[in-house]
């Protein structure tokens, strides 16, 4: 009995996370633009016809319709349905992870941030203000409310300091020396609110983690783009990502680190 709760409730979870999607498509797609979240209605990009709600269901409407418009045949960007099953799966996992509990439903809201940030980074080169001020705001008040583990309003302020600190310290550093502006002010506020979420420990664990794949990423870049490799590489993604690593498994990583030094 209680093993087919559990499993009504992981899927519930990830009913809840695709709806979550389906409202994050909406965010990617207009906040970069500076549109309304709310108005107009859902539309067909290239008929501008309003999409009807039976043909807006998360991920399910993708395959009735065929991947394409009901209205004027134009296809539907297949991004749509793969945000919507993420969420979903983050949901389900966040549930597996931390159960019916205020902590699933903070780190849902904070890892739906993170996809929004991560592909609007990715296409546009901007974190939004909007997402990531309002996020450390968030992230303070819920610490020192109780809601997230190890987590009080002194470990979320010195994790929002530190987030901010640890970037713009470097970038004023290369800005002075280079004439040129080395890393946004978005990812400074994206750590920011990473830190108000996590803590000390999770500023240095993202830190750590999305340079060394932003490293990575920059030779593989060199070698096969030889001449157009100085083209600049959002920082973002491998931020928001190494955060999302870090609510999952970060404290397990982090002990297996110590074990490790132990042994050394």
């Amino acid at each position: 009995m209680y093993g087919s709760l559990h499993a009504l409730e992981a899927l519930l979870c990830f009913v809840l996370g695709t709806i979550l999607g389906s409202f994050l498509n909406v965010v990617i797609a207009r906040l970069p633009e500076g549109g309304s979240l709310t108005y107009p209605p859902s539309r067909c990009p290239d008929c501008g016809n309003n999409i009807k709600f039976y043909d807006n269901i998360p991920i399910i409407s993708f395959f009735l319709l065929k991947g394409r418009c009901r209205s004027c045949g134009g296809r539907i960007a297949l991004r749509y349905p793969i945000i919507e099953f993420l969420a979903g799966f983050l949901s389900m996992a966040l549930y597996l992870r931390f159960g019916l509990t205020p902590t699933f439903g903070v780190f849902l809201i904070f890892c739906a941030a993170m996809c929004a940030i991560f592909l609007i980074d990715l296409e546009h080169m901007i974190i939004p203000d909007v997402i990531s001020l309002n996020g450390i705001a968030v992230g303070l008040v819920v610490s020192t409310v109780g809601l997230l583990p190890h987590m009080d309003w002194k470990s979320s302020l010195v994790g929002a300091i530190t987030g901010a600190a640890v970037l713009y310290l470097p970038a004023l550093v290369y800005q002075k020396i280079r004439g040129s502006e080395g890393l946004g002010g978005g990812d400074i506020k994206l750590l920011a609110m990473i830190g108000a979420f996590n803590g000390l420990e999770g500023v240095l664990f993202v830190i750590f983690f999305s340079s060394l794949a932003g490293s990575i990423t920059g030779i593989f870049s060199i070698i096969f783009r030889g001449s157009e490799s100085t083209s600049p590489i959002p920082f973002g993604p491998f931020l928001t990502t190494s955060a999302v690593l870090y609510v999952f498994a970060g404290r397990r990583i982090v002990d297996h680190f110590y074990m490790l030094s132990d042994y050394l």
